[in-house]
């Protein structure tokens, strides 16, 4: 086992070694397959079991000094329990590789997208020619795993390839990969033995005396199946009609696979038979572990016979000491089990739990507790490792064991109850909470019989816990009073030390209030909570709370504060570099400086913020970073950029429990809008079911904002009063509202929209004295771009205003933008030439286009998909009238680009 951090999960040093056998048969027809296609950034070899993969994967790699091998299991589907073994497996190249991913691994406050993103960073900046491989990967169901796996694959280093080996097909991008030439398949068809190959199999390796017919009658009963052509020389060794014995045989593979391990078992002596059915149940065989589940005593030798023999024992360390059986041969040996000693497996199965709790490894114990059905047991153990395994990101493999257990088990273990809670919240599922809450209250007031207790401590705190759990179960529901009422009772119930709880009961709250409107309460909690979470470790839940915190002052208006707030869990991701939420950061950052109009330094921080990537982020941060994205290019004038954002934004909305303020499609309809497209735009409110009647809420406030400017551009269009009247007083209403709730933003925004719409109705008077107001309100935090996001339709009255005396000067730099003078912060004047300025990422994917490098290259380059670089490339050629690449460098040339 390698040595770990007490954070971070124990890990199997045996699964770090490739399976190697010294009888190989050569594949020279698939080296050569191999290496006439290069070196693609993924060797997919995907086949059923017994085909051969491992052993080909590793002839062809682990003997190479630069191979990381991983052989995966069930217990890696855990997120950190898989990347703490890939990084391992990669140190076992070199230990200097990947040190930063290795210290986040365990680090509880890093995210999986963190490391994943250090990874890819340091694997880079290595520059060392790398392999990659994971066997095995059929195993892995986790869809979190997936999409890491998705993203090395996007962003790996052309020095680094991944080799997987796997019985099915995995969920990646696979057909992207392949439309790109980086993928190389081998399959069933190209595994199968060819009769040369068996031959050589069975009268060389295996050592039979076999004649021509003999070979190629085995052959076809099996397809060239590997594993069924060893598991029948093993039945053939000295037997003196072989010929029948083949003429024997036949069905499907199955029933091939059953007929051939009965034959070689029934071959075996009466204690190597015995060995062989009990220890089935082992995932991986060392001696001692083989003696304490047999009894025996001589379970080392007893291996080393088996491997010597060729009986599907694979070697998994140098040393020989950890084996495994080939799976297949595992699977039908435990049928045999099943079918004649049925009542012996569980006691064989808590053996083996004895044995891996003696040595320290809980998951191996806890693992066989379950599968031999000794419930309590399992329990025990579970509710021991629990807080370990939260504190080190396992909540996953926690909950699928809880999951296992019997509902009985926790009338007696409200801590484990609760542990149980915990794990399914985290994971968004919150079917059967309720009733599991009121078990753990009604186990909590029991004293005959007593609950069950190991965790005294977490026992003294499951009052408080429980109202933390009620509280979130309540909020997601949408009641926000009972959500205010069970967090408030937490507060109660702890003392002023108990960062963690006060901290999430402070958040709680802060999200209810904030649903309702109530801005400056909820701001007030969200500080509260901050400095809570801060002073209990837990900086990532303090970095999320940041963002929260800097919407609503946003909302109120006060962009210095909402920035000074950003800046600070900036500095603090700097102290601290496994932190995510950096990128979150740096996307609000944006957010700050799109308002006050700077436009080349809301750029700065997007791009710092795509410097990170999307996996860097906390889960809000995908869809924040496009809509981000979308509204710079808005800005711009890049209409059809910021769509395209948008799209990709629409099916990443994930508010992560804040209340869903600024829906995405709202800001789709205003950029629609913008383009000129009011029939979309209405359609938008038409499926909304919004209407002029409605009464006003904080959280579909933005909504009825942007309905007011489709009512607008309606009466622009047709010039019916009715729709302008309309539109007037729902922007009255709007205004009233967020001037009672203190959200300075939108009364701006309402304002200069019922400014636009009394202008429009002729009453120039009031149309000056409302757009003065919103100047007047938008002057000291210098809001610049809702002024220039409502364009021509208040030009006039702009002039009008800027004529008067102590006019707001906020005043004249939205005229300025406005009418494109190029005095505004971040618009410069347009290269002569050109249809529309190339926005910087355009610039940067330009440089690159100069270059050698193909597509593939570039994206990888540049840390984007090959989708999106197609993305930039075609809105370079809009911009420079060109139609190639050729021609796209030949016009940045002949404009200085």
């Amino acid at each position: 086992m390698t040595d770990q951090a007490a954070t971070g999960p124990l890990l199997l040093a045996t699964k770090l070694h490739a399976p190697l056998r010294p009888d190989l048969v050569p594949r020279a027809r698939l080296r050569t397959q191999m290496e006439r296609r290069g070196q693609p950034g993924l060797t997919l070899v995907s086949a059923a079991a017994g085909f051969g993969k491992t052993t080909l994967v590793a002839e062809w790699f682990a003997l190479g000094p630069s191979t990381a091998w991983l052989s995966l299991d069930g217990g890696d589907n855990d997120p950190a329990t898989f990347w703490a073994y890939v990084i391992a497996a990669i140190q076992t190249v070199d230990h200097r590789l990947a040190s930063e991913a290795g210290a986040l691994v365990r680090d509880p406050s890093a995210s999986i997208e963190t490391i994943t993103t250090t990874l890819v960073n340091e694997l880079h900046a290595a520059g060392e020619q790398l392999v990659v491989v994971l066997d095995d990967y059929h195993v892995i169901e986790t869809a979190e795993i997936h999409q890491a796996v998705a993203f090395l694959l996007e962003h790996l280093p052309s020095h680094v390839r991944l080799v997987i080996a796997t019985r099915a097909d995995p969920p990646l991008p696979l057909a992207a990969l392949r439309a790109q030439g980086d993928l190389l398949e081998i399959r069933a068809a190209d595994l199968r033995f060819t009769s040369e190959e068996a031959t050589a199999y069975l009268t060389e390796t295996m050592g039979l005396t076999l004649t021509t017919d003999d070979v190629e009658r085995l052959g076809a009963r099996t397809e060239g199946w590997i594993a069924a052509l060893q598991l029948a020389a093993l039945s053939m060794q000295g037997r003196a009609d072989v010929a029948g014995f083949i003429a024997d045989f036949a069905g499907d593979d199955r029933f091939i696979l059953d007929y051939l391990v009965g034959e070689v078992l029934d071959r075996q002596g009466p204690s190597v038979r015995t060995f062989l059915l009990e220890t089935s149940i082992l995932g991986r065989l060392t001696g001692p572990l083989c003696d304490a589940v047999t009894g025996g005593h001589d379970g080392r030798t007893t291996l080393e016979h088996l491997d010597r023999d060729n009986l599907f024992v694979v070697p998994l360390d140098d040393r020989r000491s950890w084996y495994r059986y080939h799976h297949l041969f595992a699977d039908v040996l435990r049928a045999h089990l099943l079918d004649e000693e049925a009542d012996r497996v569980p006691e064989l199965h808590r053996r083996a739990s004895d044995w891996y709790d003696g040595i320290g490894q809980a998951g191996e114990a806890i693992v066989h507790a379950l599968e031999g059905g000794d419930a309590e047991r399992a329990a025990e153990l579970i509710e021991v490792a629990a807080p370990a395994m939260q504190q080190s990101r396992q909540e996953r493999t926690l909950r699928d064991w809880l999951e296992r257990l019997p509902a009985d088990v926790y009338a007696d273990r409200p801590v484990l109850a609760l542990t149980l809670v915990g794990t399914r919240m985290a994971t968004g599922a919150t079917a059967g909470v309720e009733a599991l809450l009121q078990l753990v209250e009604a186990a909590m007031s029991r004293t005959s019989p007593p609950p069950i207790v190991v965790d005294a401590a977490a026992f003294e705190r499951l009052p408080a816990q429980v109202a933390v759990q009620r509280s979130g179960l309540a909020l997601l529901t949408g009641d926000l009073d009972a959500t205010i009422t069970h967090a408030t009772r937490v507060l109660d119930l702890v003392g002023p030390d108990d960062h963690l709880r006060r901290g999430s009961a402070n958040a709680l709250i802060g999200l209810a209030l904030w649903a309702r409107g109530d801005l400056v309460e909820a701001e007030r909690r969200y500080r509260d909570a901050v400095q809570h979470l801060r002073n209990a470790g837990y900086l990532s839940d303090a970095l999320g709370c940041s963002i929260a915190l800097a919407d609503i002052l946003l909302a109120q208006g006060r962009l210095g504060d909402a920035a000074h707030t950003l800046e600070a869990g900036l500095r603090l991701t700097a102290e601290d570099a496994g932190l995510r939420g950096a990128a979150d950061m740096h996307v609000g950052l944006c957010e700050v400086l799109l308002e006050q109009g700077d436009l080349e330094g809301a750029a700065q921080h997007l791009a710092a913020s795509a410097d990170f990537g999307d996996p860097a982020g906390l889960p809000q941060h995908p869809y924040r970073r496009r809509v981000a994205a979308a509204r710079l290019c808005a800005a711009r004038g890049s209409f059809a950029e910021a769509s395209t954002l948008l799209e990709e934004a629409v099916p990443l909305y994930d508010t992560d429990f804040s209340p869903p303020v600024r829906p995405v499609t709202a800001l789709r309809a205003r950029v629609q809008l913008a383009e000129g497209d009011l029939g979309a735009a209405q359609r938008w409110a038409t499926d909304r079911h919004l209407s002029i009647d409605d009464e006003p809420t904080y959280v579909d406030e933005y909504a009825h904002l942007t309905l007011a400017r489709i009512l607008l551009a309606h009466h622009r269009a047709s010039g019916d009063p009715t729709i302008l009247a309309g539109a007037t007083q729902l922007l009255g209403r709007l205004l009233t509202a967020a001037e009672d709730g203190h959200r300075t933003a939108s009364a701006i925004e309402a304002l200069t929209l019922l400014a636009s719409a009394q202008h429009a109705a002729s009453d120039s008077r009031a149309a000056v004295a409302s757009l003065a107001d919103a100047a007047r309100r938008a002057e000291p935090e210098g809001q610049l771009q809702v002024f220039v996001d409502a364009g021509p339709s208040i030009v006039g009255l702009l002039r009008k205003l800027a004529s008067v005396n102590g006019a707001p000067t906020l005043t004249h730099r939205a005229l300025a933008a406005i009418e494109g003078s190029g005095t505004s912060p971040g618009r410069g004047v347009r290269s002569t030439g050109l249809v529309e300025d190339l926005s910087a990422r355009e610039l940067d994917v330009l440089r690159l286009l100069k270059s050698e490098l193909g597509g593939p290259e570039i994206a990888r380059e540049l840390h984007v998909s090959l989708n999106t670089l197609r993305t930039h490339t075609k809105h370079i050629y809009t911009k420079l009238a060109v139609n190639n690449r050729r021609e796209a460098l030949r016009r940045a040339a002949e404009l200085g680009l």
